[in-house]
């Protein structure tokens, strides 16, 4: 059990050199645990507040700690842990860990514990933190200054909740190590100047530039991915809280963008909640426009440019894919990445001359995550494909191709109304209610994402599946 000191009046008042002290506050409180003093018996105090204790000294100071009676363990779980909490705001978080600490002594499983009260209170601390934290790295927006050299500096100014700054300093020196940039706030900034991270006092917002040359550009680029399919204004403001928008050049756009998102929603209900409703296109030059300005799913509001089919008008074979990839969404053509590639190779090597065939998608535009720099593809859903199948429709109208080849499920579903499996299905000839005929294959994109053995396996099953139409492609039906 742990064991107070002899002289129970022994009260240690301890000082730390700033709010985010964590090394200073850890090795205190191991000295003083290790000496079994009582968490009554331990005060702390901070020496940037104004308002230090008399007795507080820190053991740099001359304070004679108390000898170790024990050894002091803690797990990762609680080092995670107090790690976070020390930044927060609340002036107790020194005497609650150290409370934590001292109950750890004597009960290893207490980490593991969550109804307990102590440990609840500094659960939701450290989830306090961790918010602010997200919250700097998504709302510190950089505005560019030309210092006295002349070089551009890039300048920002944030108000955390709590003592983070120091702490998301590597996050901002990882992405912007090339550039030198000021972040200002209240109590604390930080400036790169390429080489050195220096530290200065808080600081005024009038520090920071208001506007800049790329504030325009952003705004445009804001403007085109903002969703308003997808627009839910409470929620919206919970992640992005109305304190932040003064510092954010979006923000003025944000008003109207809803307004907009709302009274598309008024004319959506006033045409049955239909968006196809009207006249279907009556040329491919229209499909082409159409999928442009079209909104009826999120992927079509994601900001991603539409691309269209290309390729013969009469053709006689029609190639649908999934959707646009990231190198077919820059460059505007279907199936001109990776995936385009390995089609093209089996497509000739069975004597099927591409540019004669009408390339498409089910889907018009890119559906992506962001990971860093890099957009992740992602599937289109059921409702999505769904949605996206009129303009398909249209287009098979228009051409009027004899034979269909759907690359993958998503482009099954959006020739059948239903989600195929391509295992039982593939490489059977099936007719579709317009008379045209359908095969069923693997999407190309399949093919890289193996290697070895079963690459070569799936590559010839892919090519034996295209070998069925070169022969009714060349008119031997």
């Amino acid at each position: 059990m742990n064991r107070p000191l002899a002289r129970a009046a022994d009260v240690y008042s301890l000082l730390l050199d700033r709010p985010d002290d964590f090394e200073g506050w850890r090795e205190q409180a191991r000295a003083m645990a290790a000496a079994c003093v009582p968490p009554e018996r331990v005060t702390w105090s901070l020496a940037a507040e104004g308002e230090r204790d008399l007795f507080a000294q820190s053991s740099d100071e001359g304070m004679a700690l108390p000898p170790a009676r024990r050894a002091v363990r803690a797990n990762a779980a609680f080092l995670r842990l107090a790690g976070s909490v020390i930044l927060h705001r609340d002036p107790a978080r020194f005497a609650l860990l150290y409370r934590l600490l001292w109950r750890l002594q004597d009960d290893r499983q207490l980490m593991d514990k969550t109804s307990d009260p102590d440990l609840h209170r500094l659960g939701l601390m450290a989830g306090q933190v961790r918010r602010d934290i997200h919250k700097m790295r998504a709302f510190v927006r950089f505005r560019v200054a030309v210092e006295a050299d002349g070089r551009d500096r890039y300048v920002a100014w944030f108000e955390p909740d709590h003592h983070i700054v120091r702490a998301n300093a590597d996050f901002f020196l990882n992405r912007f190590a090339s550039q030198r940039w000021s972040i200002l706030t209240p109590e604390l900034c930080l400036h790169w100047d390429g080489g050195e991270l220096l530290e200065a006092g808080g600081a005024d917002p009038k520090d920071a530039p208001r506007e800049d040359a790329t504030e325009d550009l952003w705004q445009r680029y804001y403007a085109s991915i903002f969703n308003p399919a997808r627009l839910k204004v409470a929620m919206m403001v919970k992640e992005m809280p109305r304190r932040y928008w003064k510092n954010l050049p979006e923000a003025r756009l944000i008003p109207d963008l809803i307004a907009g998102a709302q009274a598309r929603e008024v004319a959506m209900v006033a045409q049955g909640s239909d968006p196809f409703s009207r006249a279907p296109p009556a040329t491919l030059a229209e499909i082409a426009e159409g999928i442009v300005a079209c909104r009826a799913c999120p992927i079509g509001c994601n900001g991603t440019r539409a691309v269209a089919g290309e390729g013969p008008d009469d053709a006689r074979l029609m190639i649908v894919g999934e959707q646009p990839g990231d190198s077919e969404e820059r460059e505007g053509r279907p199936f001109v990445g990776p995936a385009g590639a390995v089609l093209d190779h089996h497509l000739n090597d069975v004597g099927i001359d591409r540019s004669r065939a009408r390339v498409t998608n089910a889907v018009k535009h890119f559906k992506f995550e962001p990971r860093g720099k890099r957009r992740l593809h992602q599937s289109p859903t059921a409702g999505e494909i769904d949605h996206c199948r009129w303009w398909l429709d249209a287009e098979r109208r228009l051409v009027r191709p004899n034979l269909v080849l759907a690359l993958g499920a998503s482009a099954g579903r959006a020739l059948l109304g239903r989600t195929p499996s391509i295992a039982k299905e593939r490489g059977t000839l099936t007719t579709l209610p317009d008379g045209s005929h359908l095969l069923l294959t693997a999407h190309p994109s399949y093919l890289l994402r193996l290697d070895g053995e079963a690459r070569a396996k799936e590559e010839q099953r892919f090519r034996d599946d295209l070998a069925q139409l070169a022969p009714l492609v060349a008119g031997r039906f």
